[in-house]
C-alpha cells in the first residue's frame, strides 16, 4: 500500500466515525422522544385513572348513603309493625279476659 492510499484511509476514518456519531445521536434523540411519549401517555393515563377512580369512590358512598337510608326505613317499619302486634295481642288478651270473666270461667293461675 502506498503512502498517499494509506492517507486516503486515514482520512475516512474519522468521516466515518463522525458519521456513525451522528447516527447515534439521531437515534438517541428518537429514543429520546419515544420515552417522552410514553412518559407523557402514561402520565395521562394515571390522571384518568385517578378521575375515574374518584368517580367511582363518589358513587359508592352514594350507594352506601342510599342502603343505609332503606336500612333505616326498614327498621323503623319493622318496628312500628311489631308493636301494633303487641298492641293486638294486649287487646287480644285482654278481650279473652273480659270474656271468661264474662262467662264465669275463673282465671288460669300463670
Amino acid at each position: 500500500m502506498t503512502p498517499e492510499e494509506r492517507l486516503d484511509r486515514i482520512e475516512r476514518v474519522p468521516a466515518a466515525i463522525a458519521e456513525e456519531r451522528r447516527k447515534d445521536r439521531e437515534e438517541d434523540r428518537q429514543l429520546w422522544r419515544d420515552t417522552q411519549r410514553q412518559i407523557n401517555e402514561l402520565s395521562a393515563r394515571v390522571v384518568h385513572m385517578g378521575d375515574e377512580l374518584r368517580e367511582a369512590d363518589r358513587r359508592l358512598g352514594q350507594r352506601i348513603e342510599q342502603i343505609t337510608e332503606e336500612s333505616r326505613a326498614a327498621d323503623q317499619r319493622a318496628r312500628a309493625a311489631e308493636q301494633e302486634l303487641r298492641d293486638r295481642i294486649t287487646s287480644l288478651v285482654s278481650a279473652i279476659g273480659q270474656l271468661t270473666a264474662h262467662m264465669g270461667v275463673p282465671p288460669q293461675p300463670q
